[in-house]
């Protein structure tokens, strides 16, 4: 009997089916959204798709990709070309100028766009991840889309850092993503399992996992493939097929005969009846993973064309193969795939690949370079170590121009497997083993992968001949091992960088770029422990060596001035910025002054200032067209200064995205942090110490050589205190700080002025004298910093707090009112005035505490603190202060009206979002607040009160 599966009705997913519409169906509204459909292989995760994309190709654009395997590494990108080809026919642009200012990018995955791929700025990766968005945006614009890729456990770690990005970058668009994926065959701590984990874990992606058919959907199942069946054959399909859709369909239609004992024999013996033509030419198709083009298939198969044909049908017929609109044939499932292949004779298998490879190269002579990947597979396979390593260096290469740097870390980890295998390596690379090792360690730390990195570089130490080699490649070595020890926050930073200088020197090397480079990564990594003075002499003798090089002066003279503003050298350090700035002629040097001049403003109190340099960059990566990426560094440079100023939904929106790009685990720290801190501002404060405690270890053993991060851990887990009224927990974290004996930074006065919260706190638990001794240790220490890193509004706000006198905190809430305060001390100023007041009992008081409340809490649900808002509506409630809540348009918060007035513009969610920077789910919220005290039940009633009610609610 021939079955062709895909003409029996689907049996059994119409949950799941209801699912994905419901998907859709919010997607079609703006409700970006992504699907995981998981399961094991065989249980219908393509035919469920098969099924949807039918139904929803009637109202929205559907482009498809499949991830491919090469055994040893996933290829690089595999879904995107197709995808993009599908987004670019539905804009009928084949030229991809809907892609704008990055379009040439897009040439690193599709050559059909012409001009090669060239190294220049329009290629960069940040290029490539904007053009897409571009595109995606574009079409959902015109029509929705939807995004389906399948076989996400082949995917490789650029397909999936470019899909966690797309997923927090397209908010707000007409697209829905579905992705399938063998998620049991997904190994523990695999880039794919992660990357699951955290999509699931930050809401991004919904996830349907198909079962496996109960015992009545096995049999209608079968019956509709086979007829009517009796029960004991039923039984037999039963109890091997496991209720696995694939093993039934395999099953039933070897119904006739004996039913193999394993799955592979059941796979087999579909194959095993085919004539001879056609299992020719379906073991020669399981070389390939991918799908097979006709010419390729023909050649490898060697068939008079009839015969061809006939095996090709024969083979398509019993569902086999399957033959695709594109002049291609895959086939039916992977494991068919896998089964026939693994069924050849080793030396039938070698013979095969090398077919492949042999064919593959005759091809690729018409364009260079083009299938690398392949044919590092092919030659593998084949057991040509020779070729192979050539293949795998050049797939390396090109990947890495493709910056999909896991996957050359792939290909550079297979041709150092086949290196020894090479007796003439070096002649037919063109590169020796110390070189490849240095190349495959730049690779790996961009690729994230900084303990492998590390471990690289340390082989070629190792192995370098120190007598007889240029010196300046064991210097480079030395840089390197320097720099990868710095991204893990590793020891022996400075020591290696200072050996580095120390060869450099004494082995004659003439390089004055190498020269500089060393004298700022030590001055750097000096600062950054807080030897600052050592910093400064290394900075400038730094900026002497540079000479004409002024990208280099320009970095030079960034540590320089950063190292002198944190001794307190305030204006001369800023002089240090302007002759960054002015030498700053690449963007690297733009964004390493943006960084370090963004964070001194942040410490210095400035931070509009701050916040506006930091984006900034932005407007720097906006101009080249990689907006999304390449600014990505200074995130944190902004979010810490939005956080203070109040804006947690805007943090959040950008700490989310950061999320999306792989860093160095110095810099996750640093957001980390200020996740923490924010979880603990909404009052998730169990959340916050789950999450410290996740990252306490790592952030301890950065904090030993990262001044930076010492103080960031304090100041984290002294607002985990102050966000649980912890007055004594917090003294404690006061403590360690005010212990310390190591050089004070610019970071100090922030944790400070917290100090006189938690001597509030304290005073509030009866511990009077406990207050005042940490007041008067408090005091002494803010005093004894250089004045010009004590701004002067925080010094009014700090010594309030600690008097703890109503006639000081009185005199401190206008201050604390003032723009570009730390915002959290309104409602903590008046808070704590309140408090005084009731605890003094005078009627009048106890009046002027319930308006105080009332202002505070207002406040506190102004900008969104949960901390706050539960212990200043918890001592109103207590003393019997609460004020009666207000009703109408008088009820309205600040942040309320904002929404009240757009939504009375007719925005939608989204569009309110965009205006104000705080997430869709935020808006949603604020809505239904408007419309509860306003007492209206829709958005047009509210519009209609606010067109009735306009001038007073301006007044």
């Amino acid at each position: 009997m021939s079955v062709i599966a895909p003409a029996v009705d689907m049996v059994g997913r119409d949950v799941e089916s209801a699912r994905l519409d419901a998907a859709l169906k919010r997607a079609q509204k703006g409700e970006t959204g992504a699907v995981l459909v998981a399961g094991e292989a065989g249980i219908g995760k393509s035919r469920l798709l098969r099924e949807f994309r039918v139904r929803a190709d009637a109202t929205a654009d559907v482009v498809a990709g499949w991830c491919l395997d090469y055994g040893f590494a996933p290829s690089p990108y595999g879904p995107l070309p197709s995808i993009l080809r599908g987004v670019l026919d539905a804009l009928d642009d084949p030229q991809a100028e809907s892609a704008g200012a990055a379009r040439d990018a897009l040439r690193l995955l599709l050559p059909e766009l012409g001009g090669g791929i060239v190294d220049r700025p329009g290629t960069s990766p940040e290029a490539l991840r904007e053009a897409i968005v571009t595109l995606f945006e574009a079409a959902a614009a015109v029509r929705p889309v939807v995004v389906i890729i399948e076989d996400l456990h082949w995917a490789d770690d650029a397909t999936l850092a470019l899909l966690s990005f797309l997923l927090r970058a397209l908010e707000g668009t007409r697209i829905l993503f579905v992705i399938t994926c063998r998620v049991d065959e997904v190994r523990r701590g695999a880039a794919v399992r992660s990357f699951l984990v955290e999509s699931e874990r930050a809401r991004l992606m919904e996830r349907i996992t198909l079962p496996r058919l109960d015992d009545v959907e096995m049999r209608v199942l079968v019956e509709a493939l086979c007829g009517p069946v009796d029960d004991t054959q039923f039984e037999r399909v039963r109890e091997r097929a496991e209720g696995v859709p694939f093993f039934i369909e395999e099953l039933s239609s070897n119904a006739s005969g004996p039913i193999p004992e394993t799955l592979r024999e059941v796979l087999l013996a579909r194959y095993d009846s085919l004539g001879d033509d056609a299992q020719r030419v379906v073991r020669t198709a399981s070389g390939s993973d991918a799908p097979i083009d006709h010419e390729l298939l023909a050649r490898l198969v060697d068939l008079p064309d009839d015969r061809l044909d006939d095996g090709i049908r024969e083979a398509a017929n019993v569902g086999i193969l399957a033959v695709r609109t594109d002049d291609f044939y895959g086939f039916r499932h992977a494991l068919l795939r896998e089964a026939v292949h693994d069924d050849l004779l080793p030396g039938e298998r070698a013979r095969l690949h090398r077919a492949y490879a042999e064919a593959l190269e005759e091809r690729a002579s018409a364009c260079v370079g083009c299938q690398e990947a392949a044919l590092a597979y092919h030659w593998h396979q084949a057991h040509d170590p020779r070729r192979a390593l050539v293949a795998a260096i050049g797939a390396m290469d090109r990947s890495r121009r493709s910056f999909a740097f896991s996957t050359a870390a792939r290909y550079g980890e297979m041709a150092l497997e086949l290196w020894d295998q090479v007796s003439d390596a070096e002649q037919v690379t063109g590169t020796d083993h110390v070189s490849l090792l240095a190349r495959l360690g730049s690779i790996l730390r961009n690729a994230g992968d900084g303990e492998r990195a590390l471990l690289v570089v340390n082989m070629a130490l190792d192995e370098v001949d120190r007598d007889r080699v240029d010196p300046a490649v064991l210097v480079r070595l030395l840089r390197d091992r320097g720099m990868y020890l710095t991204a893990l926050g590793k020891p022996k930073q400075i020591e290696t960088l200072q050996q580095a200088l120390s060869e450099y020197e004494t082995r004659g090397v003439d390089e004055p770029r190498l020269h500089s480079v060393l004298l700022s990564l030590l001055a750097g990594r000096t600062m950054i422990v807080g030897r600052l003075h050592d910093a400064v002499r290394l900075a400038d003798e730094s900026f002497q060596v540079a000479g004409d090089d002024a990208a280099q002066r320009s970095v030079a003279a960034n540590i320089r001035g950063n190292s002198r503003v944190h001794l307190g050298e305030v204006e001369a350090g800023f002089d240090d910025f302007a002759v960054a700035w002015a030498n700053a002629e690449d963007l690297n040097a733009q964004l390493k002054y943006r960084v370090n001049v963004s964070d001194a403003l942040y410490n210095l109190g400035r931070y509009r200032e701050a916040v506006e340099l930091a984006e900034g960059g932005m407007d720097d990566a906006r101009r080249m067209g990689v907006e999304r990426t390449s600014g990505s560094i200074l995130t944190q440079n902004r979010v810490e200064p939005l956080l203070e100023l109040g804006e947690v939904g805007r943090v959040e929106q950008l700490l989310a995205k950061d999320l999306t790009f792989r860093t160095h685990r110095v810099f996750r720290a640093y957001t980390t942090a200020t996740r923490i801190r924010a979880l603990a501002w909404r009052g998730r404060v169990d959340a916050a110490e789950a999450l410290l405690d996740e990252w306490r270890p790592r952030m301890h053993q950065i904090a030993d050589i990262e001044r930076q991060v010492r103080f960031s851990l304090w100041r984290t887990e002294l607002v985990l205190c102050l966000s649980r009224a912890d007055g004594a927990g917090a003294a404690e974290v006061l403590a360690r700080v005010l212990d310390d004996t190591g050089a004070d930074i610019g970071h100090k006065a922030r944790i400070l002025l917290d100090g006189g919260w938690a001597v509030s706190l304290l005073r509030a638990d009866g511990r009077r004298a406990d207050a005042d001794a940490l007041a008067d240790r408090l005091r002494d220490a803010w005093h004894r910093m250089p004045a010009t890193l004590r701004p002067e509004r925080w010094q009014v706000l700090l010594e309030a707090l600690l008097d703890g006198e109503p006639s000081a905190l009185r005199a401190a809430i206008p201050v604390a009112d003032d723009d570009d305060m730390p915002v959290v001390f309104r409602m903590v100023v008046r808070y704590e005035l309140a408090r005084m007041l009731i605890v003094d009992g005078d009627r009048a008081g106890r009046a002027e505490a319930a308006v105080l409340l009332g202002r505070a809490g207002a406040l506190a649900a102004e900008y969104e603190h949960g901390v706050l808002q539960r212990d200043i509506a918890a001592l109103a409630e207590a003393a019997g202060v609460a004020e009666q809540a207000p009703e109408g348009l008088a009820a309205l918060t600040a942040r309320e009206n904002q929404v009240f007035t757009l939504l009375a513009e007719g925005l939608s969610n989204r569009q309110i979002g965009e205006r104000l920077f705080i997430s869709v789910k935020t808006v949603s919220v604020h809505v239904s607040a408007v419309l509860r005290k306003l007492g209206v039940a829709t958005r047009n009633e509210a519009a209609a009160r606010y067109r009735a009610e306009a001038e007073p609610v301006a007044g």
